[in-house]
């Protein structure tokens, strides 16, 4: 994963953007992969995790869209996105929610939105996690949030 994030953070450099990231159910695992490279205090505006619905809503994730589509949703991904990327005035903005539990008893769903806050465009993605493993449930997710952020910034 390591090789991903470098490829992040180098294409971001070079285009001269930022990143923010609003995480809930990964707890902060995208951003400190990110940190983990060199040069990311040039491409990282800001990484918020907002565990709680009510940190949500402090952040502009309207409650409204919470209330009628679940904070495990499509809808509230998007919402993180775009509130986490006008907060922080990035290029990028990713929301990620869902649940990830630590059997294979519960749907394991995390939902995820990469917003590129030049062109107000969304990329919104769901994954099923099938790992029995809380750490290595939020890696899995990580690797599939930072490829769909390859893919927007080729």
């Amino acid at each position: 994963m390591e090789r991903i994030c470098e490829n992040i953070v180098t294409k971001l450099e070079q285009e001269n953007k930022t990143i923010a990231f609003m995480e809930s159910c990964t707890g902060g695992f995208l951003a400190n992969s990110i940190t983990n490279i060199s040069g990311a205090s040039n491409v990282l505006k800001v990484s918020l995790v907002t565990y709680s619905n009510e940190y949500k809503i402090k952040f502009n994730v309207d409650k409204d869209i919470i209330n009628e589509y679940t904070v495990y949703s499509t809808k509230t991904s998007e919402e993180m996105a775009r509130r986490v990327a006008e907060f922080a005035k990035s290029n990028i903005g990713v929301g990620i929610t869902g649940e990830l539990g630590n059997t294979l008893s519960k749907e394991n769903k995390v939902y995820y939105t990469i917003y590129n806050n030049d062109t107000k465009q969304c990329i919104n993605k769901s994954i099923l996690v099938e790992i029995d493993d809380r750490a290595k449930m939020k890696s899995e997710v990580a690797k599939n949030v930072f490829k769909t952020i390859i893919d927007m910034i080729k």
